[in-house]
């Protein structure tokens, strides 16, 4: 018996008129999981091919493992360097393994056994959109955050920045970046400070794992880091944010699959880059002294450009609002970074508050096409006439 077949078995209990026809949401939900949909639109025209939410989701997941991968390394790295112990590639990456796995477990748990919820009470099939969001929770956190409070978090994302405006596709808010804000505020000593980056560093004394921007937001001129672990990741910060080189990598994953909006991306490096460049002219501070080009490798801003400001339900969807998009997304992360030192990090309220306008830029650009065409044709009927 075939995979297909043991599946046809499991579900005929909860097919229609059956016992458990209630629950045929979370059992279609793992059928869907291997297996494309085989049922078919039966009005209208469409044109099609072979490529799902299911897939695009996978194909998010899979441009997301290296920065996983390495933060995973990362964490561990971290840890014995603070601490001052020997240690190998393998050591390091067991010890992250250990902190970071029971974090994506809880996430998913968490969240899935909501949506599956949510399906059920609704009567609709379970959406692939926490396939992804369920990564990214835990990939954007403090790796010393305790579980509960990771559980928490992904429930209040799925509930009240996902669920109560309908679901996936209809969500106002990016879902993980809604959890990190929630945890940012609800649990600021755990999401802040010169500690809480480092895998147990509250178990040991002398250890101080300060990200880049939270020392200068602090008021320190010495960084202890050279640009080029800025660039590939041995610092501290949040869990897969730190290595600019993986997130590059699944960025063009990204790019060359046409998941991603490089538009976006790009507008948003552009808008980051020349306000920090202008902040440099001026150096009222630490942060605005801060090199224009260490701006954008540092912190989660291309972690958060790369696989949140693209997120397709919650960004612009015109060509020209994508860039007007990004570029305030850019411009945003660096005045908030060089003018709030309560919140060093920008990306993520930058990202959130684009989210809020992004249906304004979308709406005003449809409207100045819509108007550019009547201003044509009416030249056009003047003419002839």
């Amino acid at each position: 018996m075939n995979i297909r077949e043991i599946l046809d078995t499991i579900k005929k209990p909860f097919g229609k008129g059956e016992k458990f026809e209630k629950f045929a949401p979370a059992v279609n939900a793992f059928d869907t999981f291997l297996y494309v949909p085989n049922h078919t639109t039966k009005h209208g025209s469409h044109i099609r091919d072979g490529v799902d939410l299911k897939r695009t989701m996978i194909t998010v997941i899979i441009a997301l493992l290296p920065a996983l991968f390495y933060g995973i390394y990362n964490t561990g790295f971290q840890y014995y360097s603070q601490i001052g112990t020997d240690f190998t590639t393998i050591d390091a990456v067991i010890h992250g393994s250990l902190k970071v796995l029971p974090m994506i477990a809880v996430s998913y748990i968490v969240g899935l056994t909501i949506e599956f919820a949510f399906a059920i009470f609704r009567g609709h099939e379970v959406n692939e959109g926490y396939l992804v969001t369920g990564l990214l929770i835990p990939m954007i956190m403090p790796v010393d955050i305790p579980l509960w409070m990771v559980a928490v978090s992904v429930a209040f994302a799925v509930l009240i920045g996902k669920e109560a405006f309908g679901g996936t596709g209809m969500n106002i808010l990016n879902p993980a970046l809604t959890a990190r804000a929630f945890a940012f505020f609800a649990y600021p000593t755990y999401m802040s400070g010169n500690k809480v980056w480092v895998s147990e560093a509250s178990k040991v004394d002398g250890i101080s794992g300060e990200t880049i921007l939270g020392m200068l937001a602090s008021g320190e001129t010495a960084v202890p880091y050279d640009i080029s672990q800025m660039f590939y990741g041995g610092i501290p910060g949040s869990i897969a944010e730190t290595s600019t080189l993986m997130v590059l990598v699944g960025a063009l994953i990204l790019i060359y699959t046409g998941v991603g909006s490089w538009r976006i991306m790009l507008g948003s490096v552009i808008g980051a880059a020349l306000t920090g460049w202008l902040f440099n002219l001026w150096g009222a501070n630490e942060l605005m002294s801060f090199n224009w080009f260490n701006h954008l490798i540092v912190g989660g801003f291309a972690f958060g450009v790369v696989f949140m400001a693209t997120d397709p339900v919650s960004a612009a969807q015109t060509t020209k609002g994508k860039w007007i998009y990004g570029l305030l997304v850019g411009l945003f992360c660096i005045l908030i970074r060089v003018f709030n030192p309560a919140y060093p990090e920008g990306v993520m309220l930058a990202i959130l508050l684009m989210n809020i306008f992004a249906p304004t830029i979308d709406h005003y650009v449809i409207e100045a096409n819509i108007n550019k065409r009547l201003n044509r044709k009416i030249k056009t009927n003047l003419k002839v006439a």
